[in-house]
């Protein structure tokens, strides 16, 4: 009853009480946009180190040509002549040991082993062996570095989406986008430290969703900005016809001295990361439009990435924009591809999918490289999970479908201090690891450390607990560091 009394009298609480306590802090909400997460809430640490790597880094930005629908790794990179020798023969009890199925085939009473109908050669000075349907990047082996053992406890689609993105199978929690923008900002003012860009080809595709680049529990101006095909690549940047430049700079200084009053009151940082934003839009309508348009690339570029760079929301047109964004200081840079669900008719989505994808990748490589970016860009390629040995449903030699296999799938990294060659192997089935296995968390840790960043160090402290990309795991995979 005092408590009451005490606050009807004197009209204050604590909220209020902290807020006017600080001489002059509403002349902060629009300094923080000099120094966005000096007043955001976090302790004093965390606020002084935003912005600033933990040690000198191999890579200072990153481009994730993510492979939606989980890539057969065993029609793609991991040659395993014993699946042809027992092609048709059911996968021996021993390798499978019991493991968990999908639902999909959970009812099979049998396993039939599928090998590839792909042939596969050697190339590079690892001797890596890279299928017949990826001619443009086994002409780049050399730059990358393949991971054979990758593994993730995760079965199904959403939730091992989710956790390559935000490193829990489960939602709300930050991507690793906007982790890194967290942990080392923007090196352009006028553009987003994060984007985002989807295609979609013609194979059997699963959604993509903003969960996925979400900013989770950090402040709103990490969230990834999802860039489209259409006529304005980002949705709502630009002015209304009626509106000038002149009048949206004015509209926006108004709204910044109201949200001003609105942070004295309340004291929430979510007002400033608002007015932050409203400024990024603001500069963004100058830097957009000209980073978007692609007509202006000189022929040469255009032939490495082919025909299709010109088309708007395909694969080729996303590395292209990637690799332009990247130039002007994004700092991270998220590719969706979807089409990689081969349950059914694998060869024949596979082929399509890797016409879409196979020239625009390795063209990034060597775009990067030629033009002395690829030093400091770290590029990333792969799925959710892989596929398995054995077919699901009927079985033929030139059509088979893959259920999805979590224990050990390929993906590939290229640039920003990774190590050339193959790294980990699988057994002779494709199966199981054999040696160096690759958890999900120790990727995670891997790319941040790249980036400069001590993946235990790198943390926001959420409702009473400190939370990190890697959760309270990962190791960094060291061998693959150059």
């Amino acid at each position: 009853m005092a408590k009451e009394f005490l606050e009807h009298t004197l009209n204050i609480n604590r909220r209020k009480f902290l807020s006017k306590l600080s001489l002059g802090i509403g002349s902060v909400a629009l300094g923080s946009l000099l120094i966005p997460d000096l007043f955001s809430g976090k302790p004093d640490e965390e606020a002084l180190m935003a912005g600033l790597p933990h040690f000198a880094p191999k890579a200072k930005r990153i481009i994730y040509l993510f492979q939606n629908g989980a890539p057969s790794q065993l029609d793609l990179f991991d040659y395993k002549p014993k699946l042809q020798e027992m092609f048709g023969q059911d996968l021996p009890a021993s390798i499978r040991m019991g493991q968990r199925l999908t639902g999909m085939t959970a009812e099979q009473e049998k396993f039939p082993l599928a090998g590839s109908m792909f042939q596969f050669n050697q190339y590079g000075e690892a001797r890596a062996w890279i299928s017949e349907l990826l001619p443009y990047t086994a002409k780049v082996v050399d730059d990358i570095c393949i991971i054979k053992t990758l593994h993730t406890e995760a079965i199904n689609h959403d939730p091992a989406l989710t956790f390559f993105q935000t490193g829990a199978q489960v939602g709300n929690r930050p991507s690793m986008g906007a982790w890194l923008s967290y942990g080392l900002g923007s090196e352009n003012k006028n553009l987003p430290a994060y984007c985002v860009l989807l295609s979609k080809g013609k194979g059997n595709g699963q959604g993509v969703y903003s969960k996925l680049w979400t900013n989770g529990f950090l402040d709103s101006v990490h969230q990834g900005v999802q860039f489209s095909s259409g006529e304005n690549p980002v949705l709502y940047l630009g002015n209304h016809e009626s509106i000038s430049t002149t009048d949206r700079r004015a509209m926006l200084d108004h709204l910044a001295a109201l949200n001003e009053e609105t942070y004295k009151e309340f004291g929430d940082p979510e007002i400033t990361a608002k007015v932050q934003q409203y400024e990024m839009a603001y500069r963004m309508q100058t830097a957009v439009p000209e980073i978007t348009d692609l007509s202006k690339e000189p022929e040469d570029i255009i032939k490495l990435y082919g025909p299709d760079c010109l088309v708007p929301g395909t694969y080729a047109a996303n590395c292209l924009l990637a690799r332009k964004l990247s130039e002007n200081g994004v700092r991270f840079v998220q590719l969706y591809h979807q089409g990689w669900d081969g349950h059914g008719n694998l060869p024949g989505e596979i082929r399509g999918q890797c016409l879409d994808t196979d020239q625009a990748s390795a063209a990034l490589i060597t775009d990067l490289k030629q033009r002395g970016m690829l030093d400091e860009t770290l590029v990333i390629w792969g799925g959710e999970f892989g596929r398995t040995n054995y077919c699901q449903g009927p079985l033929a030699k030139d059509n088979y479908g893959r259920d999805h296999h979590p224990r050990c799938f390929t993906v590939w990294m290229a640039g920003g201090g990774v190590k050339p060659g193959v790294y980990g192997e699988t057994d002779e089935f494709g199966y199981n690891i054999a040696e160096n296995g690759v958890h999900v968390h120790d990727f995670h840790a891997t790319i941040l450390h790249l980036m400069g960043l001590n993946h235990e160090q790198l943390t926001f402290k959420h409702l009473g607990r400190r939370y990190r990309l890697t959760d309270v795991a990962g190791n960094v995979v060291k061998d693959i560091i150059a």
